[in-house]
């Protein structure tokens, strides 16, 4: 296998809301690529990155899928994600190794829930975009009012680069205001082949118009353009691509293409767009890291002449092959056969294959370099978010952060003889999934298992059947609160106990403070060293996180706290790590008790789309669930609605929309933030405490 230069890596993902098409245009760049000769479906169940049964049955994806293939002498690495909300860690772990993003747009839809998320997911990770704008051959089309809601709704600086050829159903093509050609396509093999012709004389004058404001466009933040524009020179097609380029790479500006997928046109187009203006690995900034034997920053170009750094970024269970380690080499070169050191867990790896993925195929290559994606396997008690790297050259690469699980159910086997066989089932699915927690609740001993969504848990519980043959009772979902406090409080905790001739002691007084929830736990340590010894800080920070884990109102975690150890006292004969922890734990429960504790509850971001006949009943139904609207709109005769409601009132919202609507609304639902709950909710929720554990 020939190393491709890193100039001519594209390592790119597609982002969007649930159904807006990202799949489908995936399956297309396939098919003119030339990795498959037969384009397949989503509705068919036949779509090649969409692999999983519940997949195909569902007509979703559900996990990130990672392919390659070659346009015009490049390599493209594309990861295609979820688009619905359950499965955001999905897009969240993609983003961190993609260097570029292509976000589908529906030309009726526009920019809906999911897509704003993962709009600002890329932001936080700085990944240039192209937007595009798929669907144009469907009724209600309108790409204007699609580049109004990029800026309005997402503050985005969209550049259109195409105007489109017909309108809804006669949509056959586009053109391209940087050449100022048109090209239309035919239903003849399935779009592969395009006619390039004159722009039409109608509508000459207003792409002409549409170019000068594109020009325009760029030259505001780029400066060769900027002189050309100033002096009325011509700004030529190759100008003028540099010029988008440059701004597409400083997050300036985004690019707006338009197509339709499904009827196969102008994906050719989006993929010329992904060589021409997103980044290759070496157009991003260097990596940076940390040493683990100094803790100073490191920093690394993302070149194979320097030493090895990789940072795995997702995990999943294969029937045959145990854990598939999925990686992004950012610097060097791995090989098969090689030792690397996983810095974290300070230990040596011998990789013993490399596999450039194709979904759910695979195709086995000697050595992968700086910029590529490939996958591993053997490798044990590694985690998403760990660094892979040359042994006499150690980094850590910032990890991964996901967010926090908000739906809860019990799950038990159905068989007595499977508890053993679904504890390691559900430990394979948590290394796997990092959203995915599961915890035995002290009281009952019954296991609960905690993931984004419903839909998560139902797709968690599908897989544990399938994959694994255990059949399993899931019980009724229930909201996964937090447990915070409001104001200033100490606690102070002196253990002592003396078993078998050996005593343990630990004395401390602790601090706790409310944060702004940014942070799960804050420690610090605000004493002398011959108070309580510096090698006793880890301990004391231990038996915090531990008593952090089942709060103290109901039983639920603790976050946005942050902790001081103001006090203690030492004793030189029997002051033990194991005592101090456990005074810790005692004494953070006892401030948590006096600082005023309160619940937290996820608040759910909602978009609702109905007409004008059933707005009263929805708006009604909305009051009646605490709802609170934050905008209201009207687009294409429907009433959008944007609503923040709590989570635990949002259970079978579905079914009740279905049934005020005759099914003829729509909704999408994602996460948006924890707020703390009235002293009344609360209390509600405490006297139903005894039913959250009842199986179903």
């Amino acid at each position: 296998m020939d190393t491709i230069p890193v100039e001519r890596i594209r390592n790119i993902g597609f982002m969007a809301h649930i159904d807006a098409g990202k799949t489908t245009t995936t399956e297309r760049i396939l098919f003119y690529s030339g990795v498959t000769y037969k384009m397949g479906e989503v509705h068919d169940g036949t779509a090649v990155m969409d692999w999983m049964d519940q997949e195909q049955e569902r007509g979703i994806t559900i996990t990130s899928a990672c392919t390659t293939t070659h346009w015009k002498d490049y390599q493209i690495n594309i990861i295609d994600t979820p688009g619905h909300v359950d499965f955001t860690a999905e897009v969240e772990r993609s983003l961190r190794v993609l260097d570029g993003g292509i976000v589908v747009l529906c030309a009726v839809g526009g920019v809906e829930p999911q897509t704003e998320k993962v709009w600002f997911q890329a932001e936080k990770y700085r990944v240039p975009r192209i937007a595009y704008i798929n669907k144009m051959d469907r009724v209600g089309a309108d790409h204007f009012d699609v580049m109004e809601q990029l800026q309005t709704k997402l503050k985005a600086n969209p550049l259109l680069l195409q105007l489109p050829l017909g309108t809804e159903n006669d949509f056959s093509g586009v053109i391209d205001l940087i050449e100022m050609k048109a090209y239309r396509y035919g239903s003849d093999l399935l779009g592969a082949t395009h006619e390039e012709v004159a722009v039409p004389a109608e509508l000459h004058e207003e792409a002409e118009l549409y170019r000068e404001r594109l020009v325009e466009q760029v030259a505001e933040h780029d400066l060769e353009v900027m002189e050309h524009f100033i002096e009325k020179k011509l700004v030529d097609a190759t100008m003028l691509r540099a010029g988008v380029r440059r701004v597409t790479l400083e997050l300036a500006a985004i690019p707006v293409l338009i197509g339709s997928s499904f009827k196969n046109k102008a994906v050719q187009m989006l993929l010329d767009a992904i060589v021409a203006f997103l980044p290759s690995p070496r157009d991003v900034s260097a990596i940076r890291g940390f040493s683990p034997r100094t803790g100073e920053e490191i920093t690394r170009e993302q070149s194979t002449t320097e030493p090895l750094a990789a940072l795995v970024f997702k995990i999943m269970s294969d029937t045959y092959m145990g854990h598939l380690i999925y990686f992004r080499v950012y610097s060097g070169t791995m090989k098969a056969g090689g030792v690397v050191v996983n810095p974290i867990l300070k230990k040596r790896v011998r990789i013993t294959r490399i596999l450039k993925m194709h979904a759910n195929k695979r195709e086995e290559v000697k050595e992968v370099g700086a910029g590529d994606i490939a996958a591993t396997v053997g490798m044990a008690d590694v985690s998403t978010g760990d660094t892979l790297c040359d042994e006499r050259n150690p980094i850590i690469l910032d990890a991964i952060s996901f967010p926090e699980p908000v739906v809860s159910a019990t799950i038990e086997p159905r068989h007595t003889s499977d508890h053993k066989k679904l504890d390691e089932v559900l430990d394979k699915l948590k290394v796997e999934d990092p959203t995915l927690t599961v915890k035995i609740n002290r009281e009952t001993g019954q296991k609960i298992v905690s993931g984004m969504g419903e839909l998560h848990l139902e797709v968690v519980r599908e897989r544990i059947r399938r994959d694994f043959s255990v059949e399993t009772k899931l019980g009724k979902p229930r909201v996964a609160y937090q447990e915070t406090i409001r104001k200033v409080a100490r606690g102070e905790e002196k253990y002592f106990q003396q078993a078998g001739g050996h005593s343990q002691f630990g004395h401390v007084v602790l601090e706790l403070r409310p944060t702004n929830g940014a942070d799960k736990l804050r420690f610090v340590a605000s004493i002398k060293d011959d108070v309580v010894p510096r090698r006793f800080h880890a301990a004391v920070e231990a038996g915090v996180r531990e008593a952090m884990d089942f709060g103290f109102i109901a039983g639920y975690p603790v976050t946005g706290v942050i902790v001081a150890l103001v006090g203690g006292s030492l004793d030189e004969e029997n002051s033990t790590e194991l005592g101090y922890k456990v005074a810790a734990s005692m004494a953070f429960q006892k401030a948590f008790q006096a600082a005023d504790p309160v619940l937290l509850e996820p608040i759910m971001k909602l978009e609702i789309r109905v007409q004008d006949d059933y707005l009263g009943e929805v708006m009604g139904d909305l009051n009646s669930r605490q709802g609170r609207v934050t905008h209201l709109d009207n687009r294409h005769g429907l009433h959008v609605i944007d609503v923040r409601v709590p989570m635990s009132n949002m259970f079978g919202y579905a079914t009740a929309l279905r049934t005020l609507t005759q099914g003829r609304a729509s909704y999408a639902m994602e996460f948006a933030d924890y707020a703390p709950m009235t002293d009344e909710k609360m209390q509600d929720v405490l006297k139903n405490q005894l039913g959250i554990y009842s199986l179903n």
